[in-house]
């Protein structure tokens, strides 16, 4: 199992570093230049509001089906058109709730408008990850992970051609890039629908009332977790345009520094679609958990360190460098998002696991409580200091899940914690802060400063086997 996570790791990582990072802090970041930052924010918002709704798609479908097909691969021609079906039910219900939510929130035709076309999107890309979750219960990772980057690559293209194409003489407007969203989503859909359809035996949608009872029984649990999880993921910019006289404003500069989270987020979410189906069947195998969740962990906190601090001593000369219209803030509010970053990656590692061991109860405790925190949080920070504040809300409520998760699967695992390991972490942290502040201190060319600090960092790494280089070569080779 430790190879199959290695080899198809390196092979989602290959992918994902050529194609998202450009399509984040390219296109994505070229479109807020172009939009402004205060349109930009009117559309980030709405594209957390459509999220916040976004369990009605699953119910916890996805994280079930992926579970159960991993221990039971049979299953899929049985639950496939079954659950298809479900999905595209919940997805009307889903346009409907949150539109109806949207006008009872007090947006104006306009937001509606765009509210519409982005929870069509929505819609479809649920679609694609349920098909994704079966591709990934029955181990087919390089097909998953081909879906998994596809969409991406469409948009890079399409969007490439609207910005920089001359085709077009009047300014880029926001729905084109939402209406090329559409485009990629349904192309990678239908690609995704043909590689499950050929596993699965697939010839009719087949809703039966019976079985999507059970399954949406057995799946509530899984949706309740997602639910609690949207709220205090993506509430931050849908309170700060309610709260705010310049919300709107003040959302996009909060978007111009999530996308950089973003940017990290997506390649650290790589570990979770991996690890959740190898550890569902290394749990039901009764095998060792240990190797696996080492390397994992140490891989994604180097990495998740190595960018955090990188943004933290360079923040100011990154987003100067991307963006045209900053805040005073910017700067402080980036280092924060990205430091909420390192928590979110060690809750791909520990989230994961105690998510494919079942214990959902403990998980919807700990995001239920999260919520709580978050908002009251926000509640306090926003009228203070605006994106900052939400900004600093969010790094609190991550720094409590995390730290949470690895003390329930330390205590449920008997993973036990060596004081050298205590030392490794440790050294490593303060080590990457010194090369930072070294590497700053001796190049006055931010830009060289930046790629010393990044081949030091993982240099140093290296060396003190925080990325187990060795010992990944050796469980490819004879595992």
């Amino acid at each position: 199992m430790q190879k199959k996570f290695i080899t198809n790791l390196g092979f989602l990582l290959v992918l994902n570093f050529l194609i998202k990072p450009f399509y984040i802090l390219g296109i994505d970041a070229e479109i807020i230049n172009r939009v402004g930052a205060e349109t930009y924010g009117v559309y980030f918002t709405l594209f957390n509001f459509s999220f916040l709704f976004n369990i009605v798609l699953d119910l916890g479908i996805n994280n079930y089906s992926t579970t159960t097909l991993a221990k039971s691969e049979h299953l899929l021609p049985k639950f496939f058109s079954r659950l298809l079906s479900l999905k595209v039910l919940l997805l009307g219900i889903y346009v409907l709730f949150t539109l109806l939510m949207g006008l009872v929130w007090g947006y104006s035709n306009y937001e509606i408008k765009l509210l519409l076309l982005l929870v069509l999107n929505q819609g479809i890309v649920a679609l694609i990850m349920y098909l994704r979750s079966n591709l990934s219960g029955v181990q087919l990772f390089f097909k998953d992970s081909i879906v998994s980057v596809l969409d991406r690559f469409l948009m890079i293209f399409i969007c490439s051609v609207l910005l920089w194409g001359g085709f077009i003489n009047k300014p880029f407007e926001i729905e084109w890039f939402i209406y090329a969203q559409t485009v990629s989503y349904c192309i990678t859909l239908l690609l995704a629908l043909f590689w499950v359809w050929k596993e699965a035996a697939f010839i009719k949608l087949k809703f039966d009332n019976i079985f999507s009872l059970a399954i949406l029984k057995q799946s509530l649990p899984y949706a309740l977790l997602v639910l609690l999880m949207s709220f205090y993921y993506r509430s931050d910019s849908v309170m700060l345009q309610k709260m705010l006289e310049d919300g709107s404003k003040q959302a996009g500069y909060y978007a111009q520094a999530y996308r950089f989270f973003e940017a990290g987020n997506m390649v650290a979410y790589l570990f979770a679609v991996l690890l959740l189906p190898i550890f569902s069947k290394m749990i039901k195998l009764n095998q060792s958990l240990v190797g696996i969740v080492d390397i994992s962990f140490k891989i994604v906190f180097s990495g998740a360190i190595i960018l955090s601090v990188m943004c933290f001593q360079f923040g100011e000369e990154i987003l100067a460098w991307r963006y045209e219209d900053i805040s005073s803030q910017s700067s402080a509010l980036f280092s924060v998002l990205m430091f909420c970053f390192v928590c979110v990656s060690t809750t791909y590692i520990f989230g994961t696991l105690l998510t494919a061991y079942g214990d959902l109860k403990t998980l919807n405790i700990l995001a239920l409580s999260a919520v709580v925190i978050n908002i009251c949080l926000n509640l306090l920070f926003i009228p203070k200091w605006q994106a900052l504040g939400s900004a600093i809300a969010s790094l609190i409520t991550q720094i409590i899940v995390s730290v949470s998760q690895i003390i329930i699967c330390k205590n449920k695992f008997k993973f036990k914690t060596s004081f050298s390991t205590i030392a490794q972490f440790t050294g490593f942290i303060f080590g990457v802060f010194l090369i930072a502040y070294c590497t700053n201190l001796y190049f006055l060319n931010w830009t060289v400063a930046l790629v010393f600090f990044a081949l030091l960092s993982f240099t140093f790494a290296l060396s003190i086997r925080m990325i187990p280089l060795r010992r990944m070569i050796q469980v490819i080779k004879y595992e």
